[in-house]
């Protein structure tokens, strides 16, 4: 049995098990990354710049890089093939790279390199960056938990996600 097969046995076996833990579960994997793109809004509002390229790296990450991988590599969904707890409804579309992990983490990226450049003291460049990857991490999971990724494609999503947040602020800043 791969790593990938164990890991997603282990969190998903989890679920079905406790009302409350599927309940945030659901959350965290279906609702959590809408809060977080609020969140992202407030934080960059002062500067329209930082909302801008903010955009454009989770467009880059979920509907560019995600998506050209998508076509050269169709992976199935763990409850395709598997008997899986399924808690939430999914399309039978391919899973790598996870679109949410890819867009949460660009979006922490962007977070965390922008808040470096504005505001170089530790205190709220580090709190703001960490509060986002660690957001990042609870989405990723859950997604996993709830059924619908393999921890692969969640690993998948986040490099694609860092990637695109990371070169979207090189290029924000040469203008």
């Amino acid at each position: 049995m791969n790593l990938d097969i164990l890991i997603f046995q282990q969190i998903n076996g989890w679920a079905g098990k406790f009302i409350c833990l599927d309940a945030l579960g659901v959350f965290f994997a279906e609702y959590l990354i809408y809060i977080l793109g609020g969140i992202a809004f407030l934080l960059l509002w002062k500067n329209r710049r930082g909302i801008f390229w903010a955009i454009i790296a989770v467009i880059l990450a979920r509907f560019g890089i995600a998506e050209l991988i998508r076509l050269f590599w169709s992976r199935p969904r763990p409850f395709i093939e598997n008997n899986v707890n399924l808690l939430v409804e999914m399309a039978a579309k391919p899973s790598f790279p996870s679109g949410h992990a890819a867009i949460c983490f660009a979006l922490s990226t962007v977070i965390f390199l922008y808040y470096k450049k504005v505001y170089p003291r530790p205190k709220f460049w580090w709190g703001a960056g960490i509060f986002f990857f660690i957001a990042s991490v609870l989405v990723s999971i859950a997604r996993v938990f709830v059924g619908v990724h393999w921890p692969l494609d969640i690993v998948g999503g986040a490099i694609v996600g860092v990637f695109s947040g990371w070169l979207v602020i090189k290029i924000s800043q040469k203008f």
